[in-house]
């Protein structure tokens, strides 16, 4: 039995462990960015590159004080939608990780299955219906609720203690969401996170094609 199949809950982050969409995001902020010179947008790309499991609600309003931009709402609206456009298309065209699809869709193991991500609620759910995913999940959690929040709203209210569940991620934030909740925590290694994650000794996977 591989790691995964062992935990009758699973909650799973998007970006970097369903899609392949880390680089978008990544390219989205530099593109943001980089009209306020090579220095800051290289800034901006090594801080959310280190900070991946952070919602931009957390990141813009960061980046637009180090331009030296007053952020207030409007403009972190602005910054929002303008980040919006630039990424839902090419995250639902984002290839797959391997295998992910498959095991997701086919749920052979009858899971309980949850997203939490840091893409905004109303964004991740136009992604979910586009790519006819939804209903493999039986709660999606996006931002601006955190993922530990998530997590632990979901363990209140569903029949299940931290120890049946497992925390699929490819960030500090979700390994540090589910320990905070006492979930196991699987990382899925890429070469985006190879230098954030040179230390971690746990549990982990590049793809979902041998489990």
């Amino acid at each position: 039995m591989s790691i995964i199949e062992r935990y009758p809950v699973i909650f799973w982050d998007f970006d970097g462990v369903i899609k392949e969409s880390v680089d978008v995001k990544t390219q989205a902020y530099i593109t943001l960015f980089e009209h306020f010179g090579v220095e800051l947008a290289e800034r901006v790309r090594e801080h959310h590159e280190s900070q991946g499991g952070l919602s931009r609600f957390e990141k813009l309003p960061l980046y637009l004080q180090w331009a030296g931009e007053v952020s207030s709402p409007l403009l972190v609206q602005q910054y929002c939608d303008q980040f919006a456009r630039l990424v839902v298309d090419k995250v639902i065209n984002s290839p797959w990780v391997s295998g992910v699809e498959e095991y997701i869709r086919g749920n052979i193991h009858q899971q309980v299955f949850v997203l939490v991500s840091a893409t905004p609620q109303q964004e991740l759910d136009q992604i979910l219906t586009v790519l006819n995913l939804k209903a493999c999940f039986v709660g999606v959690f996006g931002a601006p609720v955190n993922k530990k929040d998530a997590i632990n709203h979901f363990l209140n209210v569903a029949a299940f203690e931290p120890t049946d569940c497992l925390m699929i991620g490819d960030a500090r934030e979700d390994q540090q969401a589910a320990h905070a909740n006492g979930v196991s925590f699987l990382l899925r290694r890429h070469a985006s996170n190879a230098l954030l994650f040179t230390d971690y000794t746990g549990t982990s996977l590049k793809d979902f094609t041998v489990i």
